[in-house]
Formats: C-alpha cells, sequence, structure tokens
C-alpha cells in the first residue's frame, strides 16, 4: 500500500490543490524564513511555495515509496531525512518553523509528534499546520467518519479522519494564531473539515 499511495497520491489529491489547498499552502508558507524544518514531507507539494528567505529547508519523511518521490522532487533545494514526527534527529530549539500539512492524521502518536515539533522549535518559532480533522459541527458527517475510520486507516496509510488535531495542539503548549476552519473542497466528504494556522512556541 505504501508504494501504491506514493505513485498515486498526486493524482488523489490534484481536485483539491486546484480547489483550495494550493492557495493555502502558499498563504502559509510565504511569510517563513531562515531555518524551516517540514515533518511528513510527502511527494512534496511544498515544495514550491517556500519563499527565498527560507534559507535551510530539511524535509522529514519516513515512508521510503514516499521520500524517493520526495527526494527526486526537492533536488538541490532541500536536504530530504528518513525520520518520523514522534523522533526528530534534531538539537532543542533548532529551527525558526516547522511545517505539517495532512500529517498528524497519519502519526501513531500525535502527543508525542506534537511534543517533538515545539522541541525543535527555538523559542517564539511557528509551528504551520494544514490538517483534516473530526466534523464536530455536523453529527451526521462524524458519525460516518467513525464508521469508515477503521477501513480508511488500512488502506490510506493510518489517516485518522476523526482527530481534533486543534485542541492536541493547544494541549501540546502550543499558542494557537489565525486559526481557521474550512473545507478541503473537492475532497472526499469525510476528510473534508479541516483546520490551518500558525502555533508559536
Amino acid at each position: 500500500m505504501s508504494r501504491l499511495l506514493a505513485a498515486i497520491y498526486d493524482r488523489l489529491m490534484k481536485a483539491t490543490e486546484d480547489a483550495c489547498l494550493s492557495q493555502w499552502r502558499a498563504e502559509l508558507l510565504e511569510p517563513l524564513s531562515g531555518a524551516v524544518l517540514e515533518v511528513g514531507g510527502g511527494t512534496g507539494a511544498n515544495l514550491a511555495y517556500y519563499p527565498p528567505a527560507v534559507s535551510r529547508l530539511v524535509l522529514a519523511e519516513p515512508d521510503p515509496a514516499m521520500r524517493r518521490r520526495l527526494t527526486r522532487r526537492a533536488g538541490a533545494r532541500a536536504v530530504v531525512i528518513d525520520a518520523g514526527a514522534e523522533k526528530l534527529p534534531f538539537p532543542d530549539g533548532s529551527f525558526d518553523a516547522v511545517v505539517c500539512t495532512l500529517v498528524l492524521c497519519s502519526v501513531r502518536d500525535p502527543a508525542a509528534a506534537l511534543a517533538e515539533i515545539r522541541r525543535v522549535l527555538r523559542p517564539g518559532g511557528r509551528f504551520v499546520f494544514v490538517e483534516h480533522v473530526a466534523a464536530d459541527g455536523n453529527a451526521g458527517r462524524l458519525r460516518w467518519q467513525r464508521r469508515i475510520e477503521p477501513i480508511w486507516k488500512r488502506l490510506m496509510g493510518n489517516c485518522h479522519v476523526t482527530r481534533r488535531t486543534e485542541e492536541a495542539i493547544r494541549t501540546a503548549g502550543f499558542d494557537l494564531k489565525d486559526v481557521k476552519r474550512e473545507s478541503l473542497r473537492k475532497a472526499i466528504p469525510i476528510a473534508r473539515p479541516s483546520v490551518r494556522g500558525v502555533a508559536m512556541r
């Protein structure tokens, strides 16, 4: 499934990228500068949106099939490493910003991942995120998310559709800024509810 998902991921996401996600990536990444770590770099969908002010870009991706595609796409623009979100191989305060886009849904331990992200950020650093989440404002959709999630996780690389990521980020000790909730247009309905924004260490 890892190789298949890596092969079809960009095509699966194209309609949503065109409808909204590419714009959200651009808006969130444009203000970044200095040393930036992207956790769960996937196939490299964010690469086109990092501004020249980012002087050091590190992309962490634990999945071998995704990492091969990411490395080809990154070229000399970034350093690609084999690392999962729950154990980042960097000293405390190494980065000015950390980026996660559609990643925290699939990590094994979200609390551990967020603790690591906070640890490697410098004081005052930015955590930039886009994640799909539980449909807390739509009881009917939330019921469908809960029904489908056990099968969905197996097919989509441990992706959970019922996580409450905004709450988890706050619980991890971040100060949330500019948070927006909006539908991931053109995505499958159970994966449409989303949250995005900036959290400060």
